[in-house]
């Protein structure tokens, strides 16, 4: 998926973005050295499009360049982790 502008909002604690008119987000958490990356949500309309595979690429390299450790709670996050091992180094 192209042309996402996905936006960190610190205050709200998420990735954002807007995908006509809807909002998907990834919530997360940071305690310390660490972000706990909690759920990933994109409307019905928007799903299949690869809008939260972006959001979570956006999540670990905002990770990596922070050095944080990364504590995947949800389980399409823990699938994209597996399937993009690249995106995790220097996060451990």
């Amino acid at each position: 998926m192209a042309d996402l502008n996905i936006d960190n909002n610190a205050l709200a604690s998420r990735f954002e973005v807007m995908v006509n008119g809807s909002l998907a987000e990834l919530d997360y958490r940071i305690e310390g050295a660490m972000i706990f990356l909690l759920y990933v949500e994109v409307p019905a309309s928007e799903q299949g499009r690869g809008i939260a595979s972006e959001l979570s690429r956006a999540a670990l390299e905002f990770s990596r360049d922070n050095g944080l450790k990364v504590v995947a709670r949800c389980p399409f996050i823990s699938a994209y982790m597996r399937r993009h091992p690249e995106l995790l180094q220097a996060v451990s």
